[in-house]
């Protein structure tokens, strides 16, 4: 049936050259993907600013992690850059290593295409459905929050292992869940032969989506035809693989 293995791209080195050369992009991203917030005035803010600060903070944190690498980055950088005290900074993170997997876990979230946009491109036709679900992985992968996600997780994985899985559970399980699901159906109507569905939903991800994820998450543009194309050639190619009889 398939076999997959997830590719881990490192960047070579373990020292601040992992993100020197995705500085000066890594601002173009900033810019078009700041969150605006409005500053509370005197007084005690009230929850719903305190979230909106925190929402600011940990975007800031993100951008900074990528411009300057986790290594030089520093709290003090962080919090003059969200106009925070040191203080409060430390008072809502104890130290950097908290602050940084806040701030991926929090870009984690805005990696994941939810379920109800999965269900609203399902049709009887599968081929179809494939080629939307693909369609909008790929758009949700080619987000500036996505493009600095996984940049960070390919060069600070080794640091952190378990937020490299959680990118995978919980950004890219929803789709896999659905895939699964679709394929058990197909498969029960005879239109498709999948022994192992989570294998072949995996295996689904890396073939029509992680090669124009690997090339936008490089710095490279993909017109919607140019996607358009591979996944339709991706899928067939897929297709080859599931009409068959159970092997």
């Amino acid at each position: 049936m398939f076999s997959v293995s997830v590719v881990l791209r490192l960047v070579n080195g373990t020292g601040a050259f992992h993100y020197e050369l995705l500085t000066s992009e890594g601002k173009k991203i900033r810019k078009s993907a700041s969150v605006t917030v409005d500053r509370p005035g005197p007084g005690r803010p009230t929850r719903a600013q305190q979230e909106l600060r925190d929402e600011e903070l940990l975007g800031v944190a993100l951008d900074i992690f990528l411009e300057r690498g986790f290594e030089l980055t520093t709290m003090e950088e962080i919090a003059i850059q969200v106009g925070m005290s040191k203080r409060t900074v430390y008072a809502r993170y104890e130290d950097k290593g908290a602050l940084f997997k806040a701030a991926v876990r929090r870009a984690i979230e805005g990696y994941t295409v939810p379920r109800s946009a999965l269900e609203a491109v399902a049709s009887g036709d599968l081929e179809e459905t494939l080629a939307a679900i693909a369609r909008l992985r790929i758009a949700k992968l080619a987000t500036p929050v996505a493009i600095k996600l996984q940049r960070i997780l390919s060069s600070q994985s080794y640091r952190y292992p378990e937020l490299f899985h959680a990118a995978f559970d919980e950004g890219a399980g929803p789709t896999v869940t659905f895939l699964v699901e679709l394929f058990q159906q197909h498969s029960k109507r005879g239109v498709i032969h999948v022994v192992d569905p989570r294998r072949a939903a995996t295996a689904f991800l890396s073939l029509v989506v992680g090669g124009p994820a690997r090339l936008i998450v490089s710095g490279n543009k993909l017109d919607p035809a140019e996607i358009d194309t591979h996944i339709r050639f991706a899928l067939d190619l897929f297709f080859h693989g599931i009409a068959g009889p159970p092997i």
